[in-house]
């Protein structure tokens, strides 16, 4: 992240040095916008964009999700033995925007951008059947918590519109948007009690079985339970509404 912040103080002054070379006759160029849609998914987005000159603006958007149940979780995990699926998270996004139509923040854009994500897995339960002899089909719950981060760069294309007599109000319609970057973490898992080294080489057979399409993941054992490391590859769309203010 210390990267990401050297080049963001080098890109505002960058900016602002754009912006007194092109003065812009229209006073207004700040808009605040909240994603609409987002809050359907739990995902809270706010957005800051400022425009430099006719064609150029920057946003900058924060997204927090608080913990609780994943949405449409059943299409990312397809086992009946994975429940109470819970996570939490935030994003950051820095995103110039080059405008086509009437420029100053008003008509089509194409929008470059740069997308930080972090996730918290909150104690995830799946629960394990014990194939030892001496505890024969014997359900084990095993807790997993853990933390994921992703960096992305990506391309979206939308518009944006001026409402309202003095176009104060803002319509922020992102059409498409697609980012391509990885994803690290570590998830660990606690098992209710100690794991025999027969029950450790099944939870690890089982864990790598586990129909999970949205992540690569290598997975280590010991007696208290299990250690997942995620490292994959990582693809997302955008699409949304914003609503805001022009000040």
């Amino acid at each position: 992240m210390n990267r990401l912040y050297v080049f963001l103080i080098l890109f505002c002054s960058f900016s602002t040095r754009a912006q007194e070379q092109n003065p812009q006759t229209d006073e207004k160029r700040n808009l605040v916008k909240m994603n609409l849609t987002g809050v359907v998914f739990r995902n809270f987005q706010f957005a800051y964009e400022r425009t430099i000159t006719k064609r150029l603006g920057v946003q900058v958007s924060y997204g927090f999700i608080p913990t609780g149940q994943v949405p449409l979780v059943d299409q990312y995990i397809k086992d009946d033995n994975v429940n109470n699926v819970r996570m939490g998270g935030s994003n950051f996004t820095l995103e110039p925007r080059i405008y086509l139509g009437r420029g100053y923040g008003h008509g089509f854009y194409i929008a470059p951008y740069y997308r930080y994500s972090h996730f918290d897995v909150d104690n995830v339960t799946y629960n394990y059947t014990s194939e030892d002899p001496m505890h024969q089909g014997e359900k084990i719950p095993i807790a997993f918590s853990g933390k994921t981060n992703s960096n992305n760069v990506g391309l979206m294309i939308g518009a944006q519109w001026l409402l309202g007599k003095k176009d104060n109000w803002v319509l922020d319609v992102w059409f498409i948007g697609g980012h391509y970057g990885g994803a690290t973490g570590t998830i660990i898992g606690k098992s209710g009690r100690p794991l025999s080294v027969e029950e450790q080489n099944q939870l690890n057979n089982d864990i790598q079985d586990l129909d999970i399409s949205l992540f690569d993941y290598t997975v280590t054992t010991n007696a208290s339970g299990a250690t997942i490391a995620l490292d994959s590859k990582w693809l997302g769309v955008r699409s949304g509404v914003s609503f805001g203010y022009r000040f």
